[in-house]
């Protein structure tokens, strides 16, 4: 499921970078990223509609094509719900 969010707290990257998860279950998400992450590295999301926000941490970090990241991540406090718009059919 692709929902926007906002992630931050790289140590070497300082910042929010908004981007996509590419699945959602109630105790993680998979996350593309342009940043590479270090497995147990914390972060936090939070969904750029709705209310959900998470303290998360990094279970793996695979690069994908065109030169980004697949990210896993745990949710250790999640926080609200999260709010998916329904796409407009092709």
């Amino acid at each position: 499921m692709e929902v926007g969010v906002q992630i931050s707290g790289h140590v070497q990257l300082p910042g929010t970078e908004a981007t996509f998860t590419e699945n959602v279950s109630p105790r993680g998400a998979r996350v593309l990223t342009t940043r590479p992450w270090k497995i147990n590295d914390r972060l936090m999301l939070a969904t750029l509609t709705g209310s959900f926000r998470a303290l998360a941490r990094v279970t793996y970090c695979q690069l994908v094509p065109k030169g980004t990241f697949a990210v896993g991540l745990e949710f250790l406090e999640p926080n609200g719900r999260w709010v998916v718009a329904t796409r407009p059919a092709d």
